[in-house]
């Protein structure tokens, strides 16, 4: 992925806190007070660390398998090759009819707006995806507008990328009042983990943004662990909640990060408790150098079972996995 950044002292404080967000191993390892021969860690080149402050600050120090730090560490075993795993594990390679737009699902479309992102996790589906080829600048695209129009199917249109937040509340705005001109256009959904692992980019001119809209706005959060849902993250979403934007949350299925009952159960009623509606939970991706975070089917199954006989069942997410070609995610169970 591409890093965002910004200049210190420039732009918003959520810009100053991107742009001085930890880029190494060893400085991570030296915040956390980790000794980084202890860490199994592999060289970042490819798809380098990228931890902002407020995701740091709730890992817990001198902890090397701490389910947060898991998410975003280099581990050797991406290295390694894996059967099965590859570098476009949705074949979205065939499903980009014009740059910078994805059209898998007959009645959405997905605008990759961004390459970069707040933070990289190391188990990202798009960790290999060939931003360059699809390029908006954070600027309306004439050439998506046109599609829109002669497809006029399509009523939802999904703002993601990398994460869509990292564009400016401009360049948002910019987004939602073209889109708004599109009469089909009835909802606006967006997908950012930005206001969980920075918080502060929630801001009141970008929930006045939603507010204003008439498109109905469905903001899709991305939280594996419960221990990633503090104070300010529940500011954030009250903020949006007071905005009239729709909540919801995805989260994937990992390895040494909540594949237990308790920590999937725990994550759904603090997801509820802050107006966030669990929504999927999903297998891993098959992607390129994430197959040390994959949770076998069977074992998959016998966690869910288990969350649907604890939670009540709006608490509970669907499990799902996402194939290519299908026309949606696909129940596990």
């Amino acid at each position: 992925m591409i890093l965002a950044s910004s200049k210190a002292g420039q732009g918003p404080r959520w810009q100053r806190v991107l742009a001085q967000a930890t880029r190494s191993i060893a400085e991570l390892a030296g915040e956390l007070q980790l000794d980084p021969s202890a860490l199994s860690a592999a060289a970042d080149a490819d798809f380098p660390v990228r931890v902002p402050e407020p995701y740091l600050r709730r890992i817990r120090p001198g902890d090397p398998q701490d389910p947060l730090l898991l998410q975003v560490l280099p581990q050797l075993a991406e290295t390694l090759d894996s059967p099965g795993f590859v570098t476009d594990p949705l074949d979205e390679a065939h499903a980009t009819p014009i740059p910078g737009m994805l059209h898998k699902y007959r009645s959405r479309v997905l605008l990759i707006l961004s390459a970069a992102c707040a933070v990289h996790c190391r188990y990202c589906f798009r960790r290999h995806f060939p931003y360059e080829n699809h390029q908006t600048g954070g600027q309306v695209s004439p050439a998506i507008l046109n599609y829109l129009r002669a497809h006029p199917e399509v009523d939802e249109v999904i703002l993601s990328g990398g994460d869509p937040l990292t564009l400016s509340d401009r360049a948002i705005a910019a987004w939602v009042d073209a889109l708004e001109e599109l009469a089909q256009v009835r909802r606006l959904r967006i997908h950012t983990r930005l206001p969980i692992v920075l918080p502060e980019r929630v801001t009141p001119t970008l929930a006045a943004t939603f507010e204003a809209t008439r498109l109905q706005t469905v903001l899709v959060v991305h939280a594996n662990h419960p221990r990633e849902l503090d104070s300010q993250v529940a500011d954030a979403m009250n903020a949006l909640v007071q905005a009239n934007v729709k909540l919801f949350n995805q989260s994937v299925l990992l390895r040494g990060v909540n594949d237990r009952v308790d920590v999937l159960a725990d994550l759904s009623e603090e997801l509820f408790r802050i107006g966030v509606q669990p929504y999927y939970l999903h297998l891993l991706d098959p992607v390129a150098g994430a197959a040390h975070f994959q949770v076998d089917e069977e074992q998959a199954a016998h966690l869910y079972d288990a969350l649907r006989a604890r939670l009540s069942g709006y608490l509970v997410p669907t499990l799902v996995r996402e194939t290519p070609g299908a026309p949606a995610k696909t129940p596990v169970r």
